[in-house]
């Protein structure tokens, strides 16, 4: 029997070791290898294994132009990442079944629309706008507002890597390669932004890839970005003078900044901090944590920062403004992910989640009245103001929603299912029924960028189901006439006629008191919450209502050239304007693809999206 044995087992373990042989020839940290393999492996379950990284400067090069600037207020002391092996955190998502041969077909020619719209816009920027910041979708031309450092492009280079565009891809990544930080075509450089697009979109494509150029340069942005923060109090300078600090001029965080853009750093910084190994990053993004941490409880509204903060003086507390929203949005949402990315060894991330949702869910998001009566919930923002009697302060709920704070739904689901609180993901899956439902409320499809509705009226102590909340034609009507200016007069007997004639000038549709804001810029936030919620449930319906937003906004936005932002969705028509930020193909059109994908695909418990979408390796066991 040895012979026989021998014939089967010694030509397969020779044909074994060839294989291995021939992989580390072909030096796996080439892009090349990683092209091999595959579409699904961008990012599927596949254990990931990070490329040596041979070349030095890649991680470490004291010879770049931001490394040799002259810092005036060295760190003493680094924090470093906390040792030991990440924790065994909750699933995430949903166990999918297997799909029948018809639902997958379906499935595919969705996801294959949505590529194809990709592409038409790829070659299009490709065309006439390559290595700009954006292409203006109507006029075939460019614009800058991003310093110059072709954001679509590095916005774009992991959407390229998960729709399998390897080509695309393979000459993106070598353009960027040579994208240079040492100018910029901006006097003022905002810091989140370009942490967001730039420093997160080289991190995903390199963990995406494994290409060493796309570390090198998550690095050198990384490098460019850790100036802003040489200041007496190591607070950054938000809205950064490009020139001053490239020049060596001393520098101070400002008085006044925007919490969204100071308290969002963390994820990408973080993240560099762990593929580097220099704990700079990680270090920087603490101190402000720390600080938020500590005030977190001492707001206006405890539990919530305000939407404006004072890093100069490390006062995170005066201002009487609180919402999920707009300039503060991204500072609730990275709290778990960071406890995600951080494979749970970071557990105040949790806490100050927990406590500000509390918060949240008992001032902010309210039941709108509407025609069919809906089950919906809105997020809105809170004003406080102080009682002259007693000198606490009394929170007030403005009634106006928005487009980007569609997002709650989604950082709710996967808070929900990361630290096992199915409350919350009650209130995401009716927050995101919210955003679902403002889309098909309006006749073009889209839901504009903000707009204002009559809340339920409080439930009567008779009442016998507290959910109810009938539609009242009157009341909604007096409630268009209040917002329109009326004030008193909306109870005036004509108020009905006077009501349809504002309804009709402004386009309002049933349930809308006023609509201040009717555009529709491309936005991702209410298809990213969609998303999250269809792979932390399962549920399918998600994937038809997906889809019918996919084919409002493309019928509407497309252009001879890409996408166009619209200006008023209130219309049959909508006007286009000439403009496509970056976050079209970085975010939106990313979510609608991994929508229609399979679920391993940049599966939640392996990845954590930044809120540009980039998706980031999570620290599992």
């Amino acid at each position: 029997m040895l012979p026989l044995r021998r014939r089967i087992v010694l030509p397969l373990a020779m044909l074994l070791s060839l294989f291995v042989l021939l992989l580390l020839k072909s030096d796996n940290t080439t892009p090349g290898f990683w092209k091999q393999l595959g579409k699904q492996d961008a990012g599927s379950s596949r254990p990931y294994s990070k490329p040596v990284i041979t070349d030095p400067t890649v991680l470490n090069d004291d010879s770049y132009f931001w490394r040799k600037r002259p810092t005036r207020h060295p760190v003493a002391s680094l924090r470093s990442f906390p040792t030991g092996k990440p924790l065994a955190l909750p699933k995430v998502q949903a166990s999918f079944p297997k799909e029948n041969a018809s639902d997958k077909q379906l499935r595919l020619q969705r996801q294959k629309a949505v590529e194809t719209a990709f592409m038409r816009c790829w070659t299009s920027y490709s065309k006439h706008a390559w290595l700009q910041d954006e292409l203006t979708p109507l006029s075939g031309g460019a614009r800058n507002p991003f310093g110059g450092w072709a954001a679509t492009l590095v916005d774009s280079l992991d959407t390229l890597h998960i729709m399998g565009l390897h080509g695309e891809f393979e000459r993106a990544a070598a353009a960027a390669a040579n994208i240079s930080f040492e100018t910029s075509s901006l006097e003022q450089v905002n810091v989140f932004e370009t942490t967001i697009r730039y420093l997160g979109g080289f991190l995903a494509a390199y963990d995406l890839s494994g290409d060493p150029r796309l570390l090198k340069k998550a690095r050198e942005a990384g490098d460019m970005l850790y100036a802003a923060f040489d200041t007496p109090n190591r607070m950054p300078v938000t809205r950064w003078d490009f020139g001053k600090a490239a020049a060596g001029g001393p520098q101070e965080a400002a008085d006044w900044a925007l919490v969204a853009e100071i308290g969002s750093l963390c994820v990408e910084f973080t993240r560099l901090s762990l593929a580097t190994g220099d704990a700079r990053w990680f270090d920087a993004s603490e101190r402000i944590t720390d600080a938020l941490r500590a005030q977190q409880g001492r707001t206006q509204l405890p539990g919530l920062w305000p939407i404006s903060v004072n890093p100069r003086d490390g006062v995170f507390t005066a201002d009487n403004t609180f919402s999920l929203g707009a300039m503060a949005d991204s500072v609730f949402e990275y709290l778990p992910k960071m406890a995600a990315l951080a494979g749970g060894l970071l557990p105040h991330y949790r806490a100050m989640y927990e406590d500000a949702m509390a918060t949240a869910i008992r001032h902010n998001f309210w039941r709108p009245m509407v025609p069919d009566e809906a089950d919906i919930l809105i997020s809105s923002s809170v004003h406080t103001a102080r009682d002259g009697a007693t000198g606490a302060f009394t929170p007030s709920v403005e009634r106006v929603g928005q487009h980007l704070v569609c997002f709650a739904g989604g950082m709710l689901a996967l808070g929900g299912r990361l630290f096992r609180k199915p409350e919350h993901m009650e209130y995401a899956k009716k927050l995101v029924d919210g955003c679902v439902w403002t889309y098909r409320a309006v006749p073009s499809g889209m839901m504009p960028e903000t707009f204002a509705m009559a809340p339920c009226p409080p439930p009567s102590s008779s009442a016998t189901d507290d959910r109810a909340c009938p539609w009242d034609e009157a009341a909604w009507k007096r409630a268009v006439l209040r917002e329109a200016g009326a004030g008193e007069d909306a109870d005036a007997d004509d108020f009905a006629s006077r009501a349809d004639a504002v309804i009709r000038e402004r386009r309002l549709p049933r349930g809308f008191t006023a609509i201040p804001d009717a555009r529709y810029i491309l936005r991702p936030e209410a298809i990213e919450s969609v998303f999250v919620l269809y792979r932390t449930t399962g549920d399918r319906a998600l994937l038809d209502t997906a889809w019918d937003m996919f084919s409002a906004i493309q019928r509407h936005t497309e252009t001879a050239y890409a996408n166009a932002a619209l200006a008023d969705v209130t219309g049959a028509t909508p006007p286009q304007t000439d403009s496509m930020e970056s976050f079209w193909m970085g975010e939106t059109l990313k979510y609608f693809y991994l929508m229609f994908s399979e679920p391993n695909l940049v599966s939640l418990d392996e990845w954590v999206f930044n809120t540009e979408a980039h998706p980031l390796r999570r620290l599992v066991p």
